[in-house]
This record gives C-alpha cells, sequence and structure tokens, in this order.
C-alpha cells in the first residue's frame, strides 16, 4: 500500500527571510490527517535568504536531521558545538533533556535545506550532535545508508527503529530497495521527479508505504530522494 503525499498538499509559510513548506503539521499550519508517519514527526523544506535565519531557540526530547540541498548553514548551539552544514553534508542533533541552538545563513546566497524530526526512543537522552558529508559518488545510483540506530556503514547514529538512505540517480536510472516483513517506509522527493513502484512522483512529493516488499525507483529527470525505513 502506498499514499501519495503531493507537494501542493504541504503547509506552507513566507515570512520573507524564510520560505518554508511543511509536509506534516507544523507551527501555525495543523492537518489532522498528517500529523506524522510512525516514528517521523516533522520535514520541513525550508528556503532562508542570505543573512538571516533561526537565532537562538530550544529543543527537547526530538532527534534532528538537518540536510542541506544548496547553500550552507551555520550551526551554533549550548553544547559547545559549532559548524558549517555545506550541500551534501547532514546533522543530527539530540535534544534529549535540552538544548538551544541557531542555524544561520551567514552567505551572501539562498541555503535550501530539509529539517527532520523523529521521536526518540526514549525521552530525557543525553544531548548530542553529529555532522558529515555524504559525498555524491557514494550515492548515485544505490541507496547510501545516511542514518542508522547503530551508526553503521559510517552512518550518523539516531536513537530511534529508523534507517534513512539517500540516493542520487541520472535521468533514465534505477535503483530498488527491499523492505522486511512489518516495515514501513516514507520516502520523500528532495528534487527532480521519477515514479516508485509505477507511480510517478515530483519535488516535494512524498510517500508513505506499509505492506510492500519491493520498492522499484526510477528517474525521470535527474533525481534525488531519502527513504526512510521505519519501524
Amino acid at each position: 500500500m502506498m499514499i501519495v503525499r503531493n507537494s501542493e498538499a504541504r503547509g506552507h509559510a513566507n515570512h520573507g527571510w524564510l520560505d518554508s513548506h511543511h509536509t506534516f503539521s507544523f507551527g501555525d499550519y495543523f492537518d489532522p490527517s498528517a500529523m506524522g508517519f510512525r516514528a517521523l514527526r516533522v520535514i520541513n523544506e525550508d528556503r532562508v535568504a542570505a543573512r538571516s535565519g533561526f537565532g537562538a531557540h530550544p529543543h527537547r526530547d526530538m532527534e534532528i536531521i538537518t540536510y542541506v540541498l544548496d547553500g550552507q548553514l551555520e550551526h551554533r548551539d549550548s553544547l559547545g558545538s559549532v559548524g558549517v552544514l555545506r550541500a551534501g553534508e547532514m546533522q543530527r542533533m539530540t535534544a534529549g533533556t535540552g538544548v538551544r541552538h541557531s542555524e544561520m545563513n551567514n552567505s551572501d546566497e539562498e541555503v535550501h535545506f530539509l529539517q527532520i524530526w523523529i521521536l526518540p526512543e526514549r525521552t530525557g537522552l543525553k544531548p548530542g550532535y553529529e555532522q558529515k558529508e555524504f559525498p555524491l559518488a557514494e550515492r548515485q545510483g544505490k541507496f547510501r545508508l545516511v542514518v542508522s540506530p547503530e551508526g553503521q556503514e559510517g552512518s550518523l547514529k539516531v536513537n530511534q527503529d529508523l534507517r534513512l538512505y539517500s540516493t542520487v540517480l541520472g535521468q533514465g536510472e534505477k535503483t530498488d530497495y527491499t523492505l522486511a516483513p512489518g516495515r514501513h517506509a516514507w520516502l520523500q522527493v528532495a528534487r527532480g521527479a521519477g515514479t516508485l513502484n509505477g507511480v510517478a512522483l515530483k519535488a516535494g512529493d512524498g510517500v508513505a508505504v506499509s505492506e510492500e516488499s519491493r520498492l522499484e525507483l526510477s528517474a525521470t529527470e535527474p533525481l534525488e530522494v531519502l527513504l526512510f525505513d521505519l519501524g
């Protein structure tokens, strides 16, 4: 069973410096039928204008993954962590018992990124931070593991029964993924267009997958997707 959430169905907020699309309910956007999927709670596609961003603000009891598609984003938090996320880089922050952080675009160009919130396996975790680059060559034409519970295969570690994969396909290129019995998946199209098991998808679309075993992904134009394998 596959349920497509079209990009046009997402919530939208434009604050001038921030243009954001919400796959699930977030902020002032509320849709009782779109409160998340399994442990996946938020997927926001954000564009932040040059020389602006999110000032210091608090989080707790959430696993937050940030993935930059274009541009760069500077992260600072109350743990003393400082880093600049660039295209192709991903960050995992465990908010746990509480952390404050800022996300600023200090460049002269817009930054385009996905911010993902995942419910943790338990509350009260120790806050933590991790960042890594996943080169295009490692993701081209195949699903590359980028987030997992134990940090397998050089992935970032997340405190939840979730495995996140990234792939980039050229036009006409294909790849596939086998979903184990009892598992569920969410596929998010970051950019481009293609098909999943023959169903046409475009940038911003998401797909909830249950009771399927084989997922076949094909690119009708250059395509980049994230695939969440969820309990």
